[in-house]
C-alpha cells in the first residue's frame, strides 16, 4: 500500500458520508476511479434501490475506467438485489486494480465479490483503513454479524446526573444546539425506541425534525401492558410505529389495533419469562423485519437501565447541562442488581466536546468486565 492509496481511501470515506441520511437501510459507501494518479470519477451510495457507489463512479468514468484503479470503502457486492452485482460491473468496465476498505459482512457477499474480481486477473489490495471503513456503518456491520442492531442511548442530564424534576418536568435541560444535534441523530437512525412511561408523561412525537430527513425512522414504544392511549401523538404522525408488548392474546391485540385505527401502527407481541417485553427479541425483529440497523434509544431511567443491564446498548451519548436539579430529581439510569464495585458497568470515553453551553460525552459500555457468564 502506498501513501497515495491511503489518501484516496480517505477521500472515499468522506464521499461515503454524503449518503448518511439517504442510503438507509443500505450501508454508506464511497468510491473513486483513479487513472495515472488522477481522479477521473467519484461516487457514493445515495439511496436504497438506486445504483451503488461503484456503478455511479464507473458510469461517470466511462472509457477512462479501462486500466484504472477503483477505490471503494466496502467490497463490491456479488449478488443481484434491487440492483445488479457490482463485482461484475467492475470487470466489465476494464478496471485493472481494486483497493477496498473492508470485506462486506453481509453473508451473501463476505469475500465472494473480491473472489470474482480476482478470478479474472484483476489485482486486489486491502483491507486499507479498515477500522475507519467499519466505523462508517456500525449498525450494518453488527446486524450482519450478530443479528442485532447498533444501539445508541441518548441522554440529557444536569451536572448532578438528573434527567427531570421529581414531577417529571424536563423541558429544557439542554440548550437548542444540543437539541438540534439530537434531531440529526434521529435522522440518521433506522428506529427510535422509547418506553410507555415517557409516552404517558410527555406525549412525544419522536419524529426527526431536520432538513436532513429522507425518511422518518420507525418509532418503537415498549408498552408491556398496552397502556398507550389511542390518541397519543406518536401514533398519529406520518411514518411507521411499532408497539412492542407482552400481551399475547390475539383478541386483545386485534381490539387494540382496531381502536388505534392506523394501518401504519403495528403491534409486536414478544414477552419474556417475567411478563415484560423481551428486548433482545424485539431488536432482532427490527433487524430481520424492518432492516433497522441503527437504533436510537430515547427513554427514561427504567428502560435505559434495562437495556444496559441486558448488554444491548453499544454507545451512550450524554449531553451534560451546566445546572443542578437536586437530589429529589429523577436519575439517569435505574440499574438493578448492582451491589458491589465488581458489578459496576464501566464506560470507555470515546470523545468529549462542547455543544453550545452543554458538554457532550460519547462513551462505550465495557461489558466484558461485567456480569461474566
Amino acid at each position: 500500500m502506498s501513501q497515495s492509496d491511503i489518501q484516496y481511501m480517505q477521500h472515499c470515506l468522506e464521499l461515503a458520508e454524503k449518503g448518511r441520511y439517504t442510503a438507509r437501510p443500505n450501508p454508506v459507501v464511497g468510491t473513486l476511479v483513479v487513472k495515472d494518479d488522477v481522479v477521473v470519477a467519484e461516487g457514493w451510495h445515495e439511496q436504497a434501490g438506486k445504483p451503488h457507489a461503484e456503478i455511479i463512479a464507473l458510469e461517470a468514468a466511462g472509457d477512462k475506467s479501462r486500466g484504472a484503479t477503483l477505490y471503494v470503502t466496502l467490497e463490491p457486492c456479488s449478488f443481484t438485489g434491487k440492483t445488479g452485482p457490482c463485482a461484475q460491473a467492475v470487470i466489465s468496465a476494464g478496471i485493472s486494480r481494486v483497493v477496498y476498505g473492508m470485506v462486506d459482512p453481509n453473508p451473501k457477499v463476505s469475500g465472494s465479490g473480491l473472489d470474482i474480481i480476482r478470478a479474472v486477473g484483476i489485482s486486489v489490495d486491502g483491507p486499507i483503513l479498515e477500522q475507519e471503513a467499519m466505523a462508517l456503518n456500525p449498525g450494518f456491520v453488527k446486524s450482519m454479524t450478530t443479528g442485532l442492531p447498533f444501539v445508541r442511548c441518548k441522554l440529557a442530564m444536569s451536572l448532578d446526573g438528573r434527567t427531570a424534576m421529581a414531577s417529571g418536568e424536563s423541558k429544557w435541560i439542554t440548550g437548542p444546539e444540543a437539541r438540534d444535534q439530537v434531531q440529526q441523530l434521529r435522522a440518521g437512525s433506522g428506529a427510535i425506541i422509547t418506553g410507555i412511561e415517557t409516552v404517558l408523561a410527555d406525549d412525544p412525537g419522536l419524529d426527526a425534525r431536520s432538513e436532513l430527513v429522507h425518511e422518518q425512522p420507525v418509532r418503537v414504544i415498549i408498552d408491556s401492558r398496552l397502556r398507550i392511549s389511542n390518541d397519543a401523538k406518536i401514533l398519529n404522525l406520518p411514518g411507521d410505529v411499532i408497539i412492542a408488548t407482552a400481551v399475547s392474546s390475539k383478541e386483545l391485540l386485534a381490539d387494540k389495533q382496531k381502536m388505534i385505527g392506523n394501518e401504519n401502527v403495528t403491534l409486536y407481541s414478544c414477552a419474556n419469562a417475567d411478563g415484560q417485553v423481551n428486548l433482545e427479541q424485539l431488536l432482532r425483529k427490527l433487524v430481520s423485519e424492518k432492516q433497522c440497523h441503527d437504533i436510537l434509544l430515547e427513554s427514561g431511567a427504567e428502560l435505559a437501565g434495562a437495556m444496559l443491564i441486558d448488554r444491548l446498548v453499544d454507545e451512550v451519548i450524554t449531553y451534560i447541562a451546566p445546572s443542578l436539579l437536586g437530589s429529589e430529581a429523577r436519575p439517569l439510569f435505574n440499574l438493578r442488581g448492582l451491589s458491589t464495585m465488581e458489578d459496576r458497568i464501566e464506560l470507555e470515553i470515546l470523545d468529549v466536546s462542547m455543544v453550545g453551553k452543554d458538554c457532550r460525552m460519547r462513551t462505550r459500555p465495557v461489558y466484558q468486565h461485567n456480569h461474566q457468564e
